[in-house]
């Protein structure tokens, strides 16, 4: 609990346009400039995905931002270029997503959350987002792990016939003090093996202007101790063995020195604290096919991370308050699949992980370390225009603490199904259906985090109950492209964590929760062909949801929805291109919310939507590629918190020039 924020073979052509369709896991379409990730196979699981171009597209510095336009997402952003950026979908809670970079889960075992703020568009080639899991058999077992995933892929080397290096920089800057250079070379070390390096720089002031009333006065300030100082580094290496067995290791290190702004309530405009993160990780994967009906894959990583927290407001017999914490994680992973009929796949899955945490300063403090043992046995079924998956995940938690009481072991049993059928000869339209039950553990900081952590939580039990559809269809006329998915779905989370009053009025995490979750997600995209010489791509988001609280019928807030749940949001996304020139137009909606779980007027929180726009063009400069980008964000100057009291920028822009090498 740190300071404010305790909490397939495809031949492909990037596609302009975030596309929200259901993935091919065997194919894509190729359409004048636009790749369309098609329902065309076994896909079993709602996907919506995000690749190539079309991240480089958005008004986005970080995936953060570019996941906002996904259906069913809530981003929490505490504001600015440094401020915490984490994921909710479906509303079940931040701790219940996981995100796999690489195919490899980032974990944090303090606070169970990922700040995707930290990984920057730069070095992205795809994002994809999948309720339940993702729809294969041949993954790690913590693949089958999370109530929903996200799945981010870093841009691997490729290189032209005669070409064996190149590279690209980059430099964006704009308002609040931005200075964010990149670099990124790619170098092919011989015929089987090649090397990436990808670095940047972020620095920014944070100082934006922003609207506070207090009920009696209204008036503009500026958002003080919001600055970020961050690098980060990484590279990677992949290869081809003889027989044909792919391997890749990559290493990445983020360093992180920015003030934490904290809320502005009761006329206080300025916060002392500040944090500092160091993370580093390194991982690697083997995947091998021996025959025709054997495939495996191999995952092994470590993780060390470090994070000190400083608050000069609070002061103690040493000075001001200071938190160090260091998280170590060792994780190994054996992958296997194996083709019984050419339409029944089976899979056994098995991964271990270590983590451990230590508290350098902190008094009472248990030192916890957890052992956690998985097992999926999965298998999938092709019948005709049937596709059917099914596992079976075992979960096995030890935990043992070096002084005070550890939390209990734990041991569970979590099916999943998984369908879908394509009922006419055309593919263009597939219904699909699953049921999911799942649950997480509850984090280092619930458990043990001195005078609020509870030894004695229980794990959050999840069940997700989800069908719906999805329809794609090509053209050769005017309409080049269009699809369109809708899914309802029911969710209900058991033992929910929460802060709650304890002994003597002291707070301490608690199972108080019970939350149903019922909603819609609805997507569509089209290209139509306006104008002969103008490529126009949109895309619409909509999602629709009831997030109902059923802890206790005795309580006020029984029934109420929970607190930052919105009942409608939404996105649109345009973008048109012409000859060299590129415009693309984003808006977000995110209808009304309240921050505390009681829905009355004193909790209300408006609505609140944004528009960004930008310009991009393409020349040859110096015989080499040059692109220039400009962008206006929050078109509108629109004044709003995604959090309670902090503030999010108004209106602001941003210019940035990169160079193919």
């Amino acid at each position: 609990m740190t300071g404010s924020y305790a909490g397939y073979a495809q031949d492909t052509v990037p596609h302009p346009v975030a596309a929200a369709v259901t993935k091919d896991t065997a194919a894509a379409r190729t359409l004048r400039g636009v790749t369309i990730f098609s329902d065309r196979t076994n896909s079993v699981t709602p996907v919506q995905s995000l690749s190539g171009e079309a991240l480089q597209k958005m008004n986005s510095l970080s995936v953060a931002d570019a996941v906002r336009f996904f259906s069913g997402v809530q981003l929490k952003d505490y504001g600015g270029v440094g401020g915490l950026k984490t994921l909710n979908v479906r509303s079940m809670g931040t701790n219940h997503v996981g995100v796999f970079y690489d195919g490899i889960q980032l974990g944090n075992a303090q606070n169970g959350t990922v700040d995707l703020g930290r990984f920057s568009l730069d070095n992205m080639e795809q994002i994809d987002l999948y309720n339940a899991q993702k729809g294969v058999v041949l993954q790690p077992a913590k693949g089958f792990a999370s109530a929903s995933s996200i799945y981010l892929q870093s841009r691997k080397p490729t290189f032209k016939e005669g070409e064996s290096m190149h590279g690209k920089v980059g430099f964006k800057t704009g308002s609040f003090g931005l200075i964010n250079p990149s670099v990124r070379v790619e170098q092919k070390l011989n015929d089987r093996i090649s090397a990436v390096v990808s670095s940047e720089w972020t620095h920014a002031d944070g100082r934006y202007k922003f609207r506070y009333t207090n009920g009696t006065y209204d008036t503009t300030a500026v958002r003080e101790n919001a600055d970020i100082d961050a690098w980060r580094v990484e590279g990677g290496l992949y290869g081809v063995l003889r027989d044909s067995s792919t391997w890749q290791a990559k290493a990445y290190y983020y360093n992180s020195d920015r003030g934490l702004p904290g809320p502005v309530v009761s006329n206080k405009f300025y916060n002392g604290q500040r944090q500092w993160d160091r993370n580093f990780f390194f991982q690697t994967s083997y995947s091998k096919k021996i025959g025709t009906r054997y495939s495996m894959l191999l995952n092994a990583k470590y993780m060390r991370d470090y994070v000190r927290y400083l608050d000069t407001s609070m002061i103690t017999v040493n000075g001001a308050f200071i938190n160090r914490f260091k998280q170590n994680e060792y994780y190994i992973s054996s992958a296997n699949q194996y083709k019984i009929t050419s339409f029944w796949d089976v899979g056994l899955s098995a991964d271990f992980q270590v983590n451990n945490m230590t508290a350098v300063n902190l008094d009472h403090f248990a030192i916890p370390t957890r052992y956690t043992t998985l097992a999926a046995l999965a298998t999938q079924v092709h019948l005709g225009r049937v596709d059917i998956q099914g596992n079976m995940l075992t979960t096995i938690v030890n935990e043992t603490a070096r002084a005070y009481t550890a939390g209990k072991d734990y041991y569970a049993y979590t099916p999943t199904i998984l369908a879908s059928w394509q009922p006419f000869a055309s593919p263009d339209l597939r219904v699909r259906a699953f049921y999911k039950n799942i649950f997480r553990m509850p984090t280092f900081n619930d458990m043990y985090y001195t005078t609020v952590g509870n030894t004695n939580l229980k794990p959050e039990y999840t069940k997700q109950y989800d069908a719906g559809f999805s329809y794609t269809h090509n053209g050769n006329g005017f309409l080049q492209f269009f699809s369109l998915q809708a899914d309802g779905y029911y969710s209900h989370v058991k033992n929910k964590i929460v802060a709650a009053p304890g002994k003597l009025f002291r707070w301490q995490m608690q199972n108080l929760g019970s939350v149903e979750i019922y909603g819609v997600d609805a997507g569509v995209q089209l290209s139509p062909r306006l104008i002969k010489t103008v490529q126009t791509d949109f895309s619409v988001k909509y999602t629709y949801q009831k997030a109902l609280d059923m802890t206790n019928p005795a309580e006020a807030n029984y029934k109420d929805q929970i607190a930052y749940a919105p009942v409608h949001s939404g996105s649109f996304i345009g973008h048109a291109s012409w000859n060299k020139w590129e415009v693309n137009y984003s808006f977000i909606y995110v209808g009304e919310r309240y921050f505390l779980g009681v829905n009355i007027p004193e909790y209300y929180m408006q609505p609140w939507y944004t528009s960004d726009l930008s310009l991009s063009t393409s020349f040859i400069f110096n015989k080499k590629l040059t692109r220039l980008t400009g962008e206006v964000n929050n078109v509108f100057n629109q004044h709003y918190d995604v959090v309670i009291s902090y503030p999010m920028p108004g209106r602001y822009y941003r210019v940035t020039a990169t160079i193919n090498l």
